[in-house]
């Protein structure tokens, strides 16, 4: 996801694969940042997937502040009574992580979604600031926000600046016909002889690249092919001109969704780090750095695993295969000469 070795290039993928999908409204904000609009609970509930146009299941959790989680938050932070969430979704979200909903102005996906679930932890009212991606980083700089749920890549070059409580692997994925039998496994060699689309340009593509030179080695053969748009990456699949295709995770579990009821479904045939063989990848809430936000977030994120809204809230947008076992504060990210 955003910046494993280029956050821009693999954005890239992402964006490819979703924006020939049909989305209730695009985001109508265009430039720096813009509030989001929110929706009204009740006390205690934070439903996910709201509005969220097929991308997401519905899903009404329990959610209540717990004090000792909240008495770790900053005394200003605990004074405002809110949490600032940062989200760069602007100028078009990538469904299923951050786009606006089907009333047209609601942003939902389900980084939104995983700010408001610990800001209920935390006892505080969520405040969901959208922005462009690079604005995203003045807003937590400057303090007008106060941390980010954003698909944010955790780095070692951006802990020079940033702190980060993590909540998902960064993960990429294989798409196949529903009806295929071919599956990844974690092992490229299962890659020999067949046939696979990638974005150019991508994180995906550089490891593809990668794996078909070890092939070439061993003698064997994997055929790469590029199309210019997700449309003819869909038909590639459904007509059999492709075995796979390889891109972010997210987006792969939103198709499948997207597809299940259709003449040509598809599924995800497997899953591999976007930080390489070496490295478990792993998306974060984002706060300035000595900001003192890391730990109750991190805190937060716990109660929810231990409590089971975290696996709900996954589930709810098909992402149950980027789950973490716990969050960590500041836990190894992609080292510097691969951020």
């Amino acid at each position: 996801m955003p910046s494993q070795f280029s956050r821009r290039s693999l954005i890239r993928g992402l964006t490819a694969a979703t924006t020939t999908l049909s989305l209730a409204g695009a985001l109508a904000a265009c430039g720096g940042d813009s509030d989001a609009a929110t929706t009204t609970e009740s006390a205690g509930t934070v439903t996910v997937g709201q509005l969220s146009n097929g991308a997401a299941k519905e899903t009404k959790l329990k959610v209540s502040e717990v004090k000792s989680i909240s008495a770790e938050l900053p005394a200003s932070v605990r004074r405002s009574g809110k949490l600032v969430i940062g989200v760069g979704a602007l100028p078009s979200g990538s469904a299923p992580l951050n786009y606006v909903g089907s009333d047209q102005k609601t942003l939902t996906g389900s980084e939104p979604d995983l700010g408001r679930l610990v800001a209920a932890v935390l006892g505080l009212e969520p405040e969901i600031k959208n922005s462009t991606w690079e604005n995203l980083f003045v807003g937590v700089d400057s303090g007008k926000v106060d941390v980010a749920f954003s698909n944010v890549t955790d780095t070692e070059e951006r802990k020079k600046k940033y702190e980060f409580a993590s909540y998902r692997k960064d993960n990429l994925a294989f798409e196949v016909p529903k009806k295929s039998t071919w599956n990844f496994d974690g092992d490229y060699r299962n890659l020999a002889g067949k046939t696979v689309t990638v974005g150019s340009g991508t994180n995906q593509e550089k490891i593809l690249l990668e794996w078909k030179a070890k092939l070439a080695k061993e003698g064997k053969k994997l055929t790469v092919k590029y199309f210019p748009d997700q449309n003819a990456i869909n038909l590639a699949l459904s007509s059999g001109k492709v075995d796979a295709y390889f891109g972010p995770n997210p987006a792969v579990a939103y198709r499948s969704r997207q597809t299940a009821n259709t003449p040509n479904p598809t599924r995800n045939a497997g899953t591999f780090s976007g930080a390489g063989e070496t490295l478990q990848g792993l998306i974060a809430a984002t706060s300035k750095k000595d900001s003192g936000l890391a730990k109750p977030v991190a805190d937060a994120i716990n109660h929810l695993i231990e409590n089971g809204q975290y696996a709900k809230w996954l589930a709810a947008y098909n992402l149950s295969n980027e789950a973490v076992a716990k969050s960590e504060i500041n836990p190894p990210g992609l080292p510097l000469d691969n951020s």
